[in-house]
C-alpha cells in the first residue's frame, strides 16, 4: 500500500515540485518530522527540516536561548539565505505556528503559502502570546525543554495584516489531539485571519508519527494547488 500511494504521488507531484520548510513545535526537533520528510521527498518535493534555536540538535542550551528572536534564528537565517526569487511552502506544528507566523511578517514575499499543522494561529489584531496564556499543555511534553517566550510573544505590533496577513493560510486539524483539543483548533480557525481548512480523522497531535501518509497527502494536495 506504501510502494502505491508513494507512486501516486510521485507521478502526480513531479511537474509541481515545491521545497518544503518543516518547523517543530516546542521541546522537539527537526527529527520529529523523518518520516514525512521521506514521503514528501519521495513524492518529488524539496525538504528541509530545521532544528530551531536550543532545540533537537542545535547547539545552542536552553540558557543561551533567552527570546523568541533566538529561538527563531535558525528559521530567519535559512529563508534570508534562499533566493528572492523563490519561494516555499511553510509548515508549522504546535508551538511552531508562532515561529512561521514571524516568518511570514518577515519574509512574506518568500512564502508561497503557511500551513498550520494543529499549530497556533494567531490573528494580527492582537498580540499572539494572547493564544498561549491558557493553554500551557505543550510543557508536559519535555523532551527537550523550551520556554514559552510569553513576554516576547505578548508585544504589539509583531504581525500586520500588510506582511503576515498578505501570505495564504492552510490550517490542518487533527480530530484527537489530546494537546491541542479541536475545539481550540477550531477557535483560533473562527476567530483568526482566514484559512483554508483541512481535516485529518483520528489523529492526535503528533500527526507527523501516526499518520505521516495522511499529513502527506494534505500537504501534496496544498502543492498542487499552489502557483
Amino acid at each position: 500500500m506504501f510502494a502505491l500511494l508513494s507512486h501516486k504521488l510521485l507521478s502526480r507531484n513531479m511537474q509541481n515540485a515545491k521545497h518544503f520548510v518543516l518547523v517543530h513545535g516546542t521541546c522537539l526537533g527537526a527529527w520529529c518530522w523523518y518520516k514525512l520528510v521521506a514521503l514528501l521527498r519521495h513524492a518529488g518535493h524539496r525538504v528541509t527540516a530545521l532544528d530551531l534555536g536550543g532545540s533537537g540538535i542545535h547547539s545552542n542550551q536552553i540558557h543561551e536561548v533567552t527570546s523568541i528572536w533566538d529561538y527563531v534564528q535558525p528559521l530567519m537565517e535559512f529563508l534570508g539565505s534562499i533566493p528572492e526569487d523563490e519561494k516555499v511552502i511553510l509548515v508549522g506544528h504546535s508551538y511552531g505556528g508562532l515561529p512561521i507566523s514571524l516568518a511570514m511578517e518577515m519574509f512574506p514575499q518568500k512564502i508561497s503559502v503557511a500551513v498550520f499543522v494543529t499549530a497556533y494561529l494567531p490573528h494580527y489584531t492582537f498580540p499572539p502570546g494572547v493564544l498561549i496564556q491558557e493553554d500551557l499543555e505543550l510543557a508536559k511534553m519535555l523532551i527537550r525543554p523550551s520556554g514559552m517566550f510569553l513576554e516576547d510573544m505578548n508585544k504589539e505590533g509583531l504581525l500586520t495584516e500588510a506582511k503576515f496577513g498578505s501570505v495564504t493560510r492552510v490550517f490542518v486539524v487533527c480530530e484527537e489531539d489530546e494537546v491541542m483539543k479541536e475545539e481550540f483548533q477550531r477557535w483560533m480557525i473562527e476567530n483568526g485571519p482566514n484559512a483554508e481548512v483541512r481535516l485529518i480523522r483520528e489523529a492526535g497531535h503528533m500527526v507527523m508519527l501516526t499518520k505521516p501518509i495522511e499529513l502527506c497527502q494534505c500537504l501534496c494536495e496544498v502543492a498542487m494547488k499552489t502557483p
